[in-house]
Formats: C-alpha cells, structure tokens, sequence
C-alpha cells in the first residue's frame, strides 16, 4: 500500500476506508494491520477532515462519538510523532494546554479521595470527596470557552464535524460530574455500596477528560493552529474572560505589547463584532422613529435575554442585558444556529426552526430549572407582512420570583 502515502487524496479515502470498517464492526486491530502504512503517516489535519467527511455523508455524529477512542487508538502511532509548537503564556492555546495539566492533577486528587471513601466510607471522607468534585467541576470554563469560543471560530473555516463530537462527549462527562454531585449531596448514608457507586460515575467520566487531552492536543489543537489567523486569536482572547478559566490564570505574554499596539485593538472588534451603523440620526419603526443608540439601549434593557437568528439560519444578534442568563460572545455572531447546541439537543432546535418555515407553529416555549433558577425560554417566528418566515427570536427569562406572585399589588413601594 506504499504507493498510496504520498498522494493525499487517495490516502484520506484510505483513511476514511479504515474508519468505514471500524463502524461496520470489524476489529480495530485487524484493520490496523491492513492500513498500517497509511495510518503511520496520517496527520492530525487529515483525521478531523475525514471525521468531518463521514458526518457530511450522513453518519450520525453520535456514533462517530461512540467510536472515537478507537479512531485515536488507530491513529495514536502517528499522533504520536507529531509535536505542536511551543506558545507564549497568555495565547489561547497555552492556555487550553495549561488547564489540561492542572486537570490532570485535580483528577489524581479526586481518584485518591474515592479510594480513601472506599477504605473508609464515613462524612468527613465524603466531604473532602465533594470537595475535589466541586473543584475538578471547574474545569467546565475550559469546555465553555472551546464550545463558545473556538469552535465558532473554526466554523468559519469550514471545520465543524470533529467539533460537533468532542461537544456530545463534554456533555457525557457534565453528566457524570452531576450525577456524583447528587449522590454527594443526598442523605443517604455512608456506605462502601455508596463508594462503588460513585466510582461508577467517575471512571468513565475520569477516563473522558483524560482521552480528551490528548485529543485537543494532537487534533484540535493543531487544526486551530493551521488555520486561525493571529486575528482570530487575539479575538478569542478577548471573550475569554466572560466563561472564566479552570485553575489557571491566563499569561501576558501573548500578544507582546507592541505587536498588539501596531495592530490596534479595533482589529479585536472588527473580528469578533460586526460592523455598526451609527451615523443614523434615527430609524423609522411602525410606529416612532429611534436613533439607532436609543434601540440599543432598549434592547440592552430589557428584563429578558433574547437572540435573533436570520432566515438562513445565522446568528445576527443578542442583547447585552445585566445578568444575562445563558452566555453569548460576539464568537457567535455569523454562527449557524445548529452549531450553538450540543449535539444532544440540537435535533428540537432544527425541529423548531423547521416547523417555523414550514408554517406549522408560531411559537415553541419551554421551562427549566437550573442553579437555583426558574427559566422561561420562548422561540418566537418572525414574518414579515406577506407571512414569509424572516428568522427565528429566542427570549429568556429568569422567572423564579414573577413565579411566586399571588394576589394583587397596584401600589407603588416606597
């Protein structure tokens, strides 16, 4: 199979060959030995291309989920090779690589306090066990920024499929984090049976974060490398701070001070914003005339958050309210709508938006309880006056003290 290695389009359609045959069930071993040459020399670029390749012809991204520690298992000898350059402290990257470190050892810290649980299973065991779990659960800012931050980016470049699997598999371990945190917080009693169970819902999730490392760091990682500009960077770095960062806190190096003076920051803000229209002097509604600033302001205002997503299914806008419920960046502005969701719900998202061009609904509304919160969340179609679908709006609002209104108040408290 050496005449295959050096041209690349008949080695992705070998390589993706390969991974055919691990989804048809044969063993990963034996189709090792028949690509050996061709995956001994695959390159990180090469996999997400045809991860990507495989869910654009219709494989479902939650089996390419399912099987992606097979896929590194296969490519792992290559990977292996392959050295990403060093970055200065302060750029995403080093940053993303940082985290991943300090996680590693809050994973060591978290296994140990299971082990002691298990030995001796008794409150002040399954307090310092709750302990590392709430710490190891901070490690969520790292995935928040990778789903907010450089996935969008990426997007934009056309590199979505392998994106798409690494969300479905942040989820899987949320779930594992939540699922220990009500055991840890109920009040059944101590018990080696309640340590076993704990430790089923963190061996897989443990066994995750760690997979995940390498992936984002032999795959993800250098993909975003090749193809983000130090533009897109230094945007990204710039939205950083609204999803927090886990354990670490983030350099100064990058980008050095007169680089950064030199391409000013309006670079940031044309990035990662869209231009603004503000030589208006005002803008007429149906009913009244605002200045573009008086709209923002009201929108900016508004005791609910809300998103507009156009016709085509783009992001154009959400509103900066105090205390906005679900984080948004300007990463999101220009994003398709499916590729803000995790794999898990964006099937009633597309559903929605579906039923909305199609006429069936007007309007879809949910409610969520989540930290404490009562959450009302409404997607509303938009039409113009001939009853063409125009774009999709979604409100949120944080209900939990109009939930518990009772009775009448027409007066004014002083």
């Amino acid at each position: 199979m050496s005449e295959f290695i050096n041209n690349h389009s008949l080695r992705k359609e070998k390589l993706k060959e390969a991974l055919r045959q691990i989804h048809e069930g044969k063993p990963y071993q034996d189709v090792k030995v028949v690509f050996r040459d061709i995956l001994s020399n695959a390159t990180a670029g090469e996999i997400a291309e045809i991860e990507q390749t495989l869910i654009a012809e219709g494989l479902p991204v939650e089996d390419i989920q399912y099987l992606c520690d097979v896929h590194v298992a296969m490519f792992r000898e290559s990977l292996d090779t392959q050295m990403m350059p060093e970055m200065m402290p302060g750029h995403p990257i080093y940053t993303f690589r940082a985290e991943n470190e300090l996680a590693a050892l809050a994973l060591n810290d978290t296994r140990l306090a299971i082990e002691r649980y298990k030995v001796q299973p008794e409150a002040d065991a399954r307090q310092k066990l709750a302990d590392s779990v709430k710490k190891l659960r901070q490690y969520d800012n790292h995935y928040l920024r990778k789903e907010n931050l450089l996935f969008p980016f990426l997007e934009k470049y056309g590199f979505s499929g392998p994106s798409n699997v690494m969300w479905g598999i942040h989820d899987d371990i949320r779930k594992g984090w939540k699922q220990m945190t009500v055991i840890l917080e109920s009040n059944r009693p101590d018990s080696r049976e309640l340590a076993q169970e704990l430790e089923k819902f963190f061996t897989p999730a443990e066994n995750a974060i760690r997979e995940m490392f390498y992936k984002e760091e032999h795959i993800l990682l250098p993909n975003a490398l090749e193809r983000l500009s130090d533009a897109d960077w230094r945007a990204i770095r710039d939205q950083e701070d609204e999803f927090g960062f886990s354990f670490a806190t983030r350099g100064s190096d990058w980008p050095p001070s007169a680089e950064q003076k030199s391409k000013g920051t309006d670079t940031i803000k044309e990035t990662s914003k869209p231009e603004r229209i503000e030589t208006m002097s005002d803008f007429p509604l149906t009913n009244g005339d605002l200045t573009i600033k008086q709209i923002d302001l009201m929108l900016k205002n508004l005791p609910v958050d809300i998103t507009f997503v156009d016709e085509n299914d783009t992001v154009r806008y959400y509103s900066e309210t105090p205390g906005r419920i679900f984080k948004r960046t300007p990463a999101i502005i220009g994003r398709k709508v499916q590729n803000c969701h995790p794999p898990a719900s964006v099937d009633k998202v597309v559903k929605i938006v579906e039923d909305f061009k199609a006429g069936k609904r007007d309007v879809a509304e949910f409610w969520i309880q989540m930290k404490g919160m009562f959450i009302h969340i409404r997607y509303f179609a938009m039409r113009d006056a001939e009853g063409n679908y125009k774009g999709t709006l979604e409100v949120s609002q944080e209900i939990t003290e109009i939930h518990k209104l009772e009775g009448e108040k027409r007066l004014l408290d002083d």
